[in-house]
């Protein structure tokens, strides 16, 4: 069944609410339903509350002055005159905060203002709180910083040089190692050279995703403040308040326990604020000097400069097959150019390879990829962190090898359709619809009649991927729960859920809510749902890798059984039945083999008072931790390794013009197994979102910097005038077709919707190119200007042909 549609039971209870016994036996009451989100109306109505909204009486405001050199040492910081300026209440520099930071453990690079050298134009050297914003402003031009320029290293090739590990941007971790490399990683399934030798057909190309950044509405926002008792207090647009909290507890020497981190609501992140930023630190160790609350809140220019956008990667692919279009080997080597910082790079680099071997599957696989430090703004996570550059590659690569083969697209990728089990490189997956998305977007799209048949100048491409529902592996190695829920209910039927993860956006309050609907039988109107405060919610992780409705949904649903389970029991021994006989729904406990007139239906807070009479007050706390045998006893084997992953097709239908080499894309059809649809409308709304994120990517945005002496390393575009994303009246239509394969890992089955959408859609707009024009585009952007390059040079080389 569609998750749209009712079955007659629920179709009868929505028509008529009193009949409760006609939801006997529904599979679910509340969820797979169209339901609204909680917090939708106080974001429509302009009534939510962001971290700038925020103002605390007698707040100062802060300023950060930001290094004007890509790489050069810090001789000196004159702070005197900014100090003597009235109306300057704190001045702080790198000495202030000497330890260093980073969200990998192992990686620490990072000091909230620049300790003894700065690393890119941008980085954060000086800090300022004043009466204003214009008083905090002037302060920072009275700051003098006198630099010794270091020789400044724009890519990776530059970085990898002899001449550049004499003088590194980092200094080596090892002896005799080049300071500039972070990781580098080198793992192979099978025996890749032996499998290629094998193969009838061979496919090599070289493939260059460009780098782009997140460009939320919100920029980072922070206020600090500390209280009489030294409890420490900040409110962050962040999306992971638990790390946040333990890195200021470390870094400014403060007791964790004395550390309050609230996120309140974010305007979008998509990654970006999945990490500690200098701000944090900023305004928390201001707030502590000057005994006055403290906010800094990032231009939009400074949100550019100090953005951890998607990395640039130069990929280098050979893909092998046997004449039937069996998938024989891959060997793929990759350069990630990771700026100026760690950030997330360590996993990035095992993410650029580890999550490349589902849904196809692929005898022997080989990848070989290096971080590399350069002097532009860090990289770090964006949605589908580290693997959408890969996906871009390989599935562009597999395109190419169907057309060797003669194959149609849609028919290689079901010839090597993995199905469930292991992977090459050992993840084990439960469940998998990877088939029938296919079969939803070849049918949407009309794919059999109008591929290769449609006029020059117009394409079909298509391309698929699967991603992960939550990490397997903590940020920092624990043997304690990934994700907690508390539970709480009440005399009036209210129902309270207590949860650590980060809502920016996707929807994760909104799931936990519909998920106490389902198993408390209360309506939706009766949640109130708490999140992200590290002083009154558990321990949660975060809004990363697509974690938070299988971890958090699992610890949801445990402690909302365990208090149903309750319920029923002092219901069901008021009524004389046995508990499995009530039911909870819509507002109502009743006894479902009880006929309509016998009386047994009393409202969900009469049920709540009968419960908590014989059990006390009534509460629940449940946890998930994900399992230990979904990956490999390698080195780097938890890294992609996730309890359930999600499977994507799409198809991209394109316009052309030849003459100017402008790409319209006119629709983008996305199948997308989410396991269980919770929420359809929220499902849909994650494709649509993913989708928009990847056309936009492949057509319009585009991360430069300055090259050459002066002012190399200088962001060529940041404001939203100059980096290009797309508005309303450039999009395509977005079809959204949501396929179910249900995981036994999920809650009720459900997986992720809010990154595995996005990964198609670079490659299906290639590979729709292509169809259209018959030019191979393997570098990102797809501007008019390289399509326009491309077209020319194609022309060029077939009339050399024609005249051979």
């Amino acid at each position: 069944m569609h998750p749209n549609e009712l079955t007659p039971a629920q179709q009868a209870a929505a028509e008529d609410p009193d009949r409760l016994p006609g939801l006997a036996d529904a599979e679910f009451t509340a969820l797979g339903r169209r339901a609204r989100r909680v917090e939708g109306l106080r974001k429509s109505t302009g009534r939510e509350i962001y971290t700038d909204d925020i103002v605390l009486p007698g707040m100062l405001h802060g300023k950060i002055l930001r290094s004007t050199e890509a790489h050069a040492r810090i001789v000196s910081i004159d702070t005197s005159e900014a100090e003597a300026l009235d109306g300057v209440y704190g001045v702080i520099t790198g000495r202030d905060l000497p330890t260093p930071y980073g969200i990998i453990p192992w990686t620490r690079d990072e000091h909230a203002l620049c300790f003894d050298k700065v690393r890119f134009i941008g980085d954060a050297v000086a800090a300022v709180a004043a009466v204003d914003e214009d008083t905090a402003n002037a302060a920072l031009g009275r700051i003098h910083v006198e630099y010794e320029p270091l020789p400044v290293y724009l890519s990776p090739e530059e970085s990898l040089t002899p001449e550049a590990a004499a003088e590194p941007i980092h200094a080596p971790r090892k002896p005799g190692a080049n300071g500039n490399v972070l990781k580098h990683v080198h793992l192979e399934f099978g025996d890749v050279d032996a499998r290629m030798a094998e193969a009838d057909v061979t496919i090599e190309g070289e493939y260059f995703f460009h780098g782009t950044t997140h460009t939320p509405i919100e920029p980072h926002c922070a206020i600090s403040r500390l209280n009489p008792d030294g409890a420490l207090e900040v409110w962050s647009s962040t999306q992971v308040p638990h790390y946040l909290q333990r890195e200021l507890a470390r870094v400014l020497d403060h007791d964790v326990a004395k550390v309050r981190v609230v996120q309140p609501a974010v305007g979008g992140a998509f990654g970006g604020k999945s990490e500690p930023f200098d701000l944090e630190f900023c305004v928390a160790l201001l707030a502590m000097r000057t005994g006055r609350p403290v906010k800094i809140l990032y231009t939009r220019e400074e949100l550019f400069y100090s953005h951890r956008g998607r990395h640039p990667m130069h990929m280098k692919y050979r893909l092998g097959a046997s004449r039937d279009g069996k998938l024989r080997a891959l060997d793929a080597h990759t350069t990630l150019d990771g700026g100026a910082y760690a950030s997330f790079g360590l996993v990035t680099t095992y993410y650029s390879g580890q999550l490349l071997t589902s849904p196809c599957h692929i005898e022997s696989y080989r990848f070989d990829s290096t971080r590399v430090y350069t002097n532009v703004a860090p990289c770090g996570p964006k949605r589908g962190h580290g693997s959408v550059q890969p996906r871009f590659a390989y599935e562009i690569s597999l395109d190419k090898m169907a057309e060797k083969l003669g194959l149609d697209p849609f028919e290689l990728r079901r010839r090597n359709f993995m199905g469930t089990g292991r992977t090459v490189n050992e993840f084990k997956v439960q469940s998998n619809g990877f088939l029938e998305c296919l079969e939803a977007v070849e049918r949407a799209s009309d794919w059999k009649k109008r591929h290769r048949r449609l006029p020059r100048g117009r394409g079909l491409g298509m391309a698929a991927s699967s991603y992960i529902s939550g990490t397997n592996y903590p940020i920092y190695p624990n043997a304690m729960p990934q994700a907690a829920v508390q539970v709480q209910i009440e005399r009036s039927g209210r129902v309270a859920i207590l949860h650590g993860a980060s809502e920016i956006g996707q929807g994760s309050d909104s799931t936990m809510a519909y998920i106490a609907c389902e198993e408390l039988g209360v309506p939706l109107e009766y949640v109130r749902v708490f999140s992200a405060d590290t002083d009154l919610t558990p321990v949660d992780l975060g809004a990363y890798s697509s974690r938070e409705t299988v971890m958090v949904g699992n610890a949801c649903v445990e402690a909302c059984r365990t208090l149903r389970a309750q319920v029923e029991e002092a219901v069901g021994e008021q009524w004389g039945v046995p508990a499995p006989r009530v039911r909870l729904a819509r507002g109502w406990a009743f006894d479902a083999e009880a006929p309509e007139d016998a009386g047994r239906r009393i409202p969900i807070s009469e049920a709540f008072n009968v419960a908590e009479t014989k059990f006390g007050l009534l509460g629940a706390v449940g946890s998930y931790d994900t399992p230990k045998d979904v990956h490999g006893e390698y080195r780097g084997g938890t890294i992609g390794s996730s309890p359930a992953y999600s499977f994507t097709a799409h198809v991209a239908e394109v316009e052309v013009e030849e003459d100017t080499g402008v790409v319209g894309v006119k629709n983008i059809w996305v199948a997308h197994d989410c396991g269980r649809a919770l929420n359809p409308v929220l499902v849909e709304g994650q494709i649509e979102g993913s989708a928009y994120m990847g056309f936009a990517e492949a057509i319009f945005e585009e991360q430069l910097f300055r090259e050459g002496e002066v002012e190399g390393g200088l962001h060529t575009s940041p404001s939203l005038l100059d980096y290009r994303i797309p508005t309303s009246m450039d999009c395509p239509e977005f079809e959204a077709l949501i396929v179910e394969s249900v995981d036994p890992e999920g809650p009720y089955g459900a997986k992720e919707a809010g990154e595995g959408p996005l990964h198609p859609s670079l490659p299906a707009i290639a590979n729709a190119i292509h169809d259209a024009v018959g030019v191979r585009l393997d570098a990102l952007p797809f501007t008019p200007q390289r399509v326009w390059r491309a077209l020319r040079a194609h022309a060029a080389g077939a009339a050399r042909e024609d005249v051979a």
